[in-house]
């Protein structure tokens, strides 16, 4: 998805981690979301955002293209 062969501009990489920082803490949102429209208990749902929340960071963070 990434051009590998051009230079990046100074605040390219930074703004992409933004970006994809964002877009982990939406999908936390909807999955908290969708836990509670099914009447989940409030410590399940926070589990499970937290757990996801944090391995998908990890994955952003490690990767080398961002």
């Amino acid at each position: 998805m990434i051009p590998s062969g051009r230079k990046r501009l100074p605040l390219e990489a930074p703004l992409m981690r933004v970006v994809a920082t964002t877009g982990i803490i939406g999908i936390g949102v909807a999955i908290a979301a969708i836990m509670t429209s099914q009447h989940s208990k409030g410590w399940l749902i926070g589990l499970v955002v937290s757990v996801v929340s944090v391995v998908l960071a990890a994955v952003l963070w490690s990767s080398r293209r961002l």
